[in-house]
């Protein structure tokens, strides 16, 4: 009874292109959204570097300060009658 229901309104036209249509919005929709979690990986992946390259800069002036210190007391004491700090 039901499979005779269901074949009768597949057999009118504008309810097979009401299917075909709705068919092909939801293959579109599904798309775009199988399309979203690469583009928070890529974001997620280009934060996590602008990080990196941010901890690296500090991690780097730091290096260039620690070359810079004097290396003891009378060291210190030279730069400080110097006026270098």
């Amino acid at each position: 009874m039901i499979a005779v229901l269901l074949t009768g309104i597949a057999a009118s036209p504008w309810v097979r292109a009401a299917l075909r249509d709705g068919a092909i919005v939801l293959a579109v929709l599904l798309f775009l959204l199988s399309l979203r979690r690469p583009g928070e990986r890529t974001g997620r992946l280009a934060e996590h570097l602008e990080t990196t390259e941010k901890v690296n800069d500090v991690q780097r002036r730091m290096l260039e300060a620690a070359a810079r210190r004097p290396r003891d007391r009378d060291g210190l004491a030279e730069r400080l009658r110097n006026g270098e700090f």
